[in-house]
């Protein structure tokens, strides 16, 4: 059996495209290539790039082939003449193919170059194709370029690639680059069929569309796979055949899997028969599956919440394998996982039975516009005992009145004399109760001892007009304590009334009646609210009497031994100030008080 009786019932070379019209999910760039032939736009330079057995060599021997076609350049070779015939048989002369991967170093690139001073022995180019040119040595490249930029007009470059991230700049800028794309599996299955036609040979699709996945868009690595299966299944290629051959598992098996997992049944018999393959590929098997599945828009067994849970398990056991866990541990947490998530509800679903389990319990709202004197007087009549509870909500009391030995028929009547769309208007007084309460409320969660001491010494008056009335009571050691945290009490103040709001404290009657200082709250946005320390200021020719917040220490009628430190006056007019005074002209002094 001779060499070329061989090679002809391999596949792969027994229908190898001979013309452009042949390519296989190539069409922009066989079209792009017959266009310049029968408009006669050449370029001296063609790099094609992409995935292996994509159809980068096969186009460049056909684009050789319609360069040096007796009636070309054309797009349509004749295969007839003399150079399509010695073309098709990989004879020709002038046709010089290198295949860069074992011809890398400058010596080979000399050699071509040697190869481009001399015209063509019988066709009007002489072409190059170059095959893995990304081998090529940095030196070769650097010896290429000058060739490749300008060659004699009857010399053409081909370079073919599968990296061309690889090839310099330099390179890439002196070529047309095409880019051969990934050959969809659709494009795959419709060649495998034709060759099985042409084979005689019979076939199920499905098994041909685990071929064409296999292949991973490589048409090459597909008939390859082809030509084995056509040998292992005797004949007739099945699904089972493909499946056993390759290594992968049945889609019978799959959809056996997801009824148990969706069934919740006894998933050991199949973590038993996952254990003949590699994790990592029972999850990639999963993926493909439930993307088929979304594709086919199969919504028996499947809906949207289920396929993005299925899809973030197994991304998940993927991670684990990445971390060499065990690998059945890894599949039977999936599998389990999956069993879990089929019975798992929506935030939808939780929120309405929430909801329905609140409705039926929520008491009946009832409100009232006004008081009706007759009507309550009625009640008040049939009424044989009440139970009377006062209720404080958000800064509003209400009386809520429980009857008690009133019959149905009774309770009804009175309820429908009154208005079920009004309101009750509640007194201001018991709103600023309420405020000022949680005034106190939010000193006592700061210190006890000092929401004791301000609860007790100082009483709410009113509330006008942003101003807080305020009657203090504070004596000795509890005013010391109030004054000194003064700037935190006014930050309280500040969060809860406002920062527009001034306070203004009023003494007991045994204090002096005009002593009242407003302090406004926005002329110490920029003093600590845990400020131990208040400024007075004095001039010595006008001097001031100091007034805080609370009953000053500074106007007692008859301060005890130990306030005599605090005495601001008898300070100024000691002998020492004075003579300060003199003897460095002082016009104002200011007095820090710390207590």
């Amino acid at each position: 059996m001779s060499l070329e009786t061989a090679e002809k019932k391999v596949l792969a070379l027994k229908y190898r495209p001979k013309r452009f019209e042949d390519l296989i999910g190539q069409s922009t760039i066989s079209q792009t290539l017959c266009l310049a032939l029968d408009s006669n736009r050449l370029s001296h330079a063609y790099l094609f790039s992409g995935l292996r057995g994509s159809g980068k060599t096969s186009t460049a021997r056909i684009m050789a082939k319609a360069l040096l076609c007796s009636s070309g350049p054309t797009s349509k070779p004749c295969d007839e003449c003399p150079n399509c015939t010695s073309a098709n048989t990989n004879r020709h002369l002038d046709i010089i193919e290198m295949d860069a991967a074992s011809n890398r170093g400058i010596d080979d690139i000399k050699d071509l170059i040697e190869h481009t001073k001399y015209k063509p022995s019988s066709a009007r180019f002489k072409v190059f194709i170059i095959d893995e040119v990304h081998m090529l040595t940095p030196q070769a490249f650097n010896a290429l370029l000058k060739t490749l930029e300008e060659p004699p007009g009857f010399v053409k470059f081909i370079l073919a690639t599968t990296d061309p991230l690889k090839l310099p700049a330099t390179i890439l800028s002196r070529t047309q680059h095409f880019r051969f794309k990934k050959i969809s599996n659709k494009d795959v299955i419709h060649h495998l069929s034709h060759i099985l036609h042409e084979e005689g040979i019979e076939f199920e699709t499905e098994a041909l569309d685990i071929l064409s996945r296999s292949g991973q868009g490589s048409l090459r690595d597909t008939l390859t796979m082809l030509d084995q299966a056509i040998i292992f299944s005797k004949g007739r290629i099945t699904t089972a055949c493909v499946t056993d051959m390759l290594g992968m598992i049945d889609p019978q098996f799959m959809d056996n899997i997801f009824d148990v997992v969706l069934q919740k049944g006894n998933i050991n018999p199949i973590i038993e028969a996952l254990e003949e393959y590699e994790a990592g590929q029972v999850c990639d098997e999963m993926t493909i599956y439930l993307k088929q599945k979304m594709l086919q828009d199969d919504k028996t067994k499947f809906d949207v919440l289920l396929y993005d849970r299925f899809f973030r398990i197994i991304a998940d056991a993927k991670h684990l394998l990445s971390l060499n866990s065990n690998s059945s541990f890894v599949l039977i947490l999936m599998l389990n996982k999956m069993m879990e998530a089929t019975h798992l509800k929506t935030i939808e679903e939780v929120i309405n039975e929430v909801e329905q389990l609140i409705t039926p319990m929520a008491p009946k709202r009832v409100v009232v516009e006004k008081a009706i004197e007759k009507p309550v007087e009625k009640m008040e009549e049939k009424i044989e005992e009440k139970a009377i509870e006062t209720i404080v909500d958000n800064g509003m009391e209400a009386v809520i009145e429980e009857f008690v030995g009133v019959q149905y028929d009774e309770q009804e009547s009175i309820l429908d004399t009154f208005s079920q769309e009004a309101y009750v208007e509640l007194p201001v007084a018991s709103i600023e109760q309420q405020t000022y309460q949680q005034l106190i409320d939010k000193i006592y969660e700061r210190s006890h001892e000092l929401g004791e001491c301000f609860e007790k010494n100082f009483k709410l008056t009113s509330h006008e007009a942003q101003t807080l009335h305020i009657t203090s009571y504070a004596q000795d050691e509890e005013r010391k304590l109030l004054y000194k945290n003064f700037a935190l009490i006014r930050s309280f103040v500040a969060d809860i009334y406002g920062t527009q709001t001034q306070i203004e404290f009023t003494k007991d009657e045994i204090e002096k009646k005009n002593d009242v200082n407003p302090v406004n709250i926005q002329d110490f946005e920029e003093n600590s609210i845990a400020s131990m320390i208040e400024d007075v200021e004095f001039n010595y020719n006008e001097p001031e009497q100091s007034s805080g917040c609370v009953a000053s220490v500074l106007d007692s009628k008859e301060p005890k031994a130990s306030e005599q430190e605090l005495q601001i006056h008898d300070l100024l007019n000691s002998a020492m100030v004075n003579k300060a005074k003199e003897l460095f002209e002082i016009k104002k002094i200011n007095v820090q008080t710390k207590i």
